[in-house]
């Protein structure tokens, strides 16, 4: 089996975990540790598969994610954000293109926004006295899915820099 077989697997399975964290958020609005943690795990074998060399590029690929889980942590602490979809963020972060962090950030905070307004409307037809909790699982995966076929598998992206 080649490396671009076995990262094509593990984007699958990446995406897969992605999708299984998206609808645990929907249902439970929680994302499991385990589930997160596989993520982050996988991404090692990714990067080989990939062929990442260890030094400076997965360094800096993991420093770049790590940044981006600091951020969302401080939003957090500061009760914006849930800990399992802090988590995601920086376990999916890991395997995106650096080129590609900010563009998917923008796709999540996007789809975040729709996801926040539909849970408004639903909470206005249907009142009630909890607070909104958005599941940003969703976007999160939803981004996270987007990044991962800008990237590898949108054989048109050759077109839009010629």
């Amino acid at each position: 089996m080649d490396n671009g077989t076995i990262s094509l697997g593990l984007m699958a399975i990446l995406g897969l975990m992605m999708i299984a964290a998206a609808i645990s958020d929907l249902r439970s609005r929680s994302i499991s540790n385990e589930l997160n943690a596989a993520i982050a795990l996988l991404a090692i074998p990714f990067w080989i598969a990939s062929g990442l060399g260890l030094w400076p590029d997965a360094a800096i690929q993991f420093g770049a994610a790590f940044a981006v889980f600091l951020v969302f942590a401080g939003l957090f602490a500061i009760g914006a954000m849930g800990g399992g979809d802090v988590k995601m963020i920086g376990a999916v972060m890991l395997w995106i293109p650096l080129p590609l962090f900010l563009p998917m950030l923008m796709v999540m905070a996007i789809g975040g926004g729709i996801l926040s307004a539909v849970m408004l409307i639903h909470m206005k037809l249907r009142p009630s006295d909890k607070p909104v909790e958005v599941p940003y699982g969703v976007a999160i995966a939803a981004a996270g899915l987007w990044a991962l076929h800008q990237q590898y598998l949108n054989q048109f992206q050759a077109i839009g820099s010629a």
